[in-house]
């Protein structure tokens, strides 16, 4: 009888743990995929002068910098009342938005410096990703630090909007690693957590959409701050 419910939990155990490697490939290709859109729509416009000029020399690049603001948190706030798909419209539009706004980045860096800037991101993010999903240690207590931490650099990134200074930017853009380098771990660990093997299609497409934001959010913000302490101008 003890044998055969053993034998029960084991099977549920690495049932969960096979759904379990399924939602997180999800939520990453989810997020690689979103990466993807962003770089080539960035591509594009910083490709074609025309496009390049109404999106960001006019007022319009104002819209756009407050609609990529709106967008994440938007989406947090109602994803219970949307459909997934819906959830995932609003997700590629956002990347789509970012690549948009993000275009300069291809016309103040060189090419080479982006690229590889982009390799060294990829390597943290993954290595803080593997450490994030694997690690036995709780880094709920994480959280509350990494979000002021987030805080802290807005406010501070807003201050220097008006100050100016190369210095403090550079001091921003440390942090900045710091900061999204453990968010990323923390993200990890708690997109695992939050899984729910029994939950409806939609509800996952939701949850999906969640993680992979939070995730490409992460990933993002680690490579412009390195961009900007190791990107090579032209």
């Amino acid at each position: 009888m003890d044998r055969s419910l053993n034998k029960s939990v084991g099977r549920g155990g690495v049932l969960v743990d096979a759904g379990l490697r399924v939602y997180m490939q999800k939520v990453f290709s989810t997020m690689g995929l979103g990466l993807a859109l962003t770089g080539l729509v960035a591509y594009v416009v910083a490709s074609t002068p025309a496009l390049y000029r109404v999106i960001l020399g006019t007022p319009l690049v104002w819209v756009l910098l407050i609609a990529t603001l709106a967008v994440p948190v938007t989406l947090g706030a109602s994803i219970g009342r949307l459909r997934g798909s819906t959830a995932q419209m609003l997700f590629w539009g956002y990347a789509a938005l970012m690549g948009a706004t993000a275009s300069s980045v291809f016309l103040i860096y060189t090419m080479e410096s982006v690229a590889r800037v982009f390799l060294i991101t990829s390597c943290m993010f993954g290595g803080m990703s593997l450490y994030g999903y694997t690690t036995k240690r709780d880094l709920t207590n994480w959280g509350s630090f990494l979000f002021m931490g987030v805080l802290g650099l807005v406010l501070a990134s807003v201050v220097n909007l008006f100050v100016g200074s190369t210095p403090l930017q550079m001091a921003l853009s440390v942090v900045a690693v710091l900061v999204f380098t453990g968010l990323t771990a923390y993200d990890v660990q708690m997109i695992a957590r939050l899984y729910q093997p029994s939950a409806g299609e939609d509800v996952r497409k939701k949850s999906v959409v969640l993680g992979a934001l939070s995730l490409y959010l992460d990933f993002i913000n680690m490579f412009f701050a390195l961009l900007r302490l190791f990107g090579d101008r032209r």
